[in-house]
């Protein structure tokens, strides 16, 4: 399919838009488009989604009780795919210091699973991971069901598998 020819041979356009790298690709036959985006330059109508999208799956379809806005947004580099229905796919890049001694990425989130815009969601968030923190190194307690889409990307599993909040994850790290 489409989809997959794009993310095969990485040919879709990419434009430079003030600081914003806007990737337009067609997901499901919709034009979508790829933002990466400092706390500070976010919308108020991008962070309200952003969050609504994140308690959504993290709290209430995952049932799991826990202060998903801990304070690390603020020093976050915010990963996400948006069209006219909103936000596809999100993730946030943290850099040394906010939550960990090492840079990381964490709540990744894609509205529709299998059809790879996560994979190409976390390729994007690697990218400004290098180029918004100088990663050399990347972590991710990545939940256990999509730790071979992690593994494909080129990161390696660190740690047995553990429960957070009663979901089973794991530690893996990328070398760049």
């Amino acid at each position: 399919n489409l989809v997959n020819t794009l993310v095969k041979q990485e040919v879709y356009p990419v434009l430079k838009f003030r600081e914003c790298t806007v990737l337009m690709m067609f997901y499901n036959c919709v034009l979508t488009y790829l933002n990466v985006k400092m706390y500070d330059e976010l919308t108020k109508d991008e962070l309200y989604e952003i969050l609504k999208l994140r308690c959504q799956v993290f709290v209430v379809d995952q049932n799991c009780t826990y202060l998903d806005i801990d304070g690390a947004d603020k020093g976050a580099c915010h990963v996400f795919y948006t069209n006219e229905e909103g936000i596809q796919a999100y993730m946030r890049v943290l850099d040394k210091g906010v939550m960990s001694e090492h840079v990381r990425i964490g709540r990744v989130i894609s509205v529709k699973r299998r059809c790879c815009i996560g994979t190409m969601l976390v390729k994007e968030g690697i990218k400004a991971a290098v180029e918004k923190f100088g990663a050399d190194t990347m972590y991710v307690e990545a939940q256990s069901y999509v730790k071979d889409m992690y593994a494909k990307l080129g990161f390696v599993q660190t740690s047995e598998e553990f429960l957070d909040e009663g979901i089973p994850h794991v530690n893996m790290e990328l070398k760049l």
